[in-house]
């Protein structure tokens, strides 16, 4: 193996381990899709909360936990240098724990009265995920040199921790098993630490490497790389101390966001002065994202400073999941045409595919647009619409995807290896 742009790909893991998560994602995001189609034709009723706990949680677990947890499997060998012992039996446990316990905690919701199904949904994502953190979180901690990118991972892994700990206690909350007296107080806690500490600080920990490396961008200005995921992270335990103290946290929310919206103006000039000027439908979804990152970020410093109506408050929700989308899905066209390579030439196959002809740069840009529609359509409330085009977005991934195993399993199995 070798090395190539300061990653280190002699640890990377199997393509089916990466596979296997990005591929359940998309399934869980078209079954969403479908879920929102029913119950805005009115063909399934749910209670609007039933409804929204069901809608994040497919989200968040199924189809963002997924793409991360499958992309940390292959990033942490590569980025960090970081060695994962025994990735397919890991992998194959966590993914299986995320899986069952992800649709029994839905089933849990949707009954509402299953004290049994929510103890279950906890012990299965509680012990799946907890294992896939702590796993990941022991080998970052023993890297003697961190880059930006290695510590701010840690960040991110032990906020999710956090945020899954928290997350056990509200479902043991609805279960009964528990008082629930600091149900609102973790509840915040559990968003805050899942959206701002997992999702955002692993975002913005892996684009100090990849933006620059993908797309030959000048770097992150020193202090922001060195910096930023560190004070992140911190505002967050602190805004939870205040918080159980009674104190209000609206200064620190306020410096939050502002940081936040700092490091998105930051990547869009950064991608604006990028030395390979093609066009790149890769580029298109780091530029969207990191619009819609601000818009939902300004949003949230608006409600912070002046308050805002609800109606905002959803845009800038939109507006989130449109940020963490886009970035997953322009990381996922470029890391799953380049591991089919990478892995078919180091195997010494000698008619290892070309990456655009893994995944053609055209069909990127086709689900650039489909996105593009996904997220408006949202933004103007067009349910149905709206419904029908994210299930066409994630089925267009899939298909992808699909494609690219197709073809890395047929170049296996029907071509010659070179005999080293």
């Amino acid at each position: 193996m070798f090395s190539q742009g300061g990653l280190s790909l002699e640890q990377a893991p199997p393509l089916s381990i990466v596979l296997k998560f990005f591929i359940t994602a998309t399934l869980f995001g078209l079954l969403l899709g479908l879920f929102l189609l029913l119950t805005n034709s009115n063909i399934l009723t749910f209670l609007t909360h039933t409804k929204e706990l069901i809608v994040i949680h497919t989200l968040a677990l199924g189809v963002m936990a997924s793409f991360m947890l499958g992309a940390l499997f292959q990033m942490l060998p590569v980025i960090a240098g970081v060695t994962i012992k025994l990735p397919i039996k890991k992998a194959t446990v966590v993914h299986l724990l995320l899986v069952v316990g992800l649709l029994v905690q839905l089933s849990a919701f949707i009954t509402q009265n299953s004290p049994l199904l929510y103890f279950l949904a906890g012990a299965y994502l509680g012990i799946g995920l907890l294992y896939a953190t702590i796993s990941m979180l022991k080998e970052l901690i023993k890297i003697k040199d961190h880059s930006s990118s290695s510590k701010g991972m840690i960040y991110a892994l032990f906020s999710f921790t956090l945020a899954i700990l928290f997350g056990l206690y509200l479902l043991l909350s609805y279960g009964g098993y528990i008082n629930g007296i600091h149900f609102s107080e973790i509840k915040e806690l559990h968003y805050s630490f899942a959206l701002f500490g997992w999702v955002s600080l692993l975002i913005i920990s892996v684009s100090f490497q990849v933006v620059e490396m993908f797309y030959v961008t000048p770097k992150y200005p020193t202090l922001m790389s060195k910096y930023l995921t560190t004070i992140l992270f911190t505002l967050l335990v602190v805004k939870s101390i205040l918080l159980f103290l009674g104190i209000e946290a609206q200064a620190v929310t306020i410096l939050f966001t502002l940081l936040l919206i700092l490091y998105a103006i930051t990547t869009l000039k950064r991608l604006s002065s990028k030395k390979r000027p093609t066009s790149d439908a890769t580029v298109w979804f780091w530029n969207i994202g990191m619009l819609l990152f601000i818009v939902s970020m300004t949003i949230t410093f608006l409600d912070s400073t002046l308050g805002t109506d609800n109606h905002l408050k959803e845009i800038s929700y939109i507006s989130f999941i449109g940020f963490t989308l886009s970035i997953v899905f322009a990381m996922i066209y470029k890391i799953v045409p380049f591991l089919v390579w990478f892995h078919l030439s180091n195997q010494g196959y000698m008619e290892a595919p070309m990456m655009h002809d893994v995944i053609h740069p055209k069909k990127a840009k086709i689900h650039f647009r489909i996105h593009l529609a996904t997220v408006g359509s949202f933004l103007f409330s067009l349910e149905i619409i709206s419904a029908l085009l994210l299930s066409l977005s994630f089925g267009w991934l899939l298909y992808q995807l699909l494609f690219a195993m197709k073809k890395y399993n047929y170049i296996q199995k029907h071509t010659e290896r070179i005999q080293w």
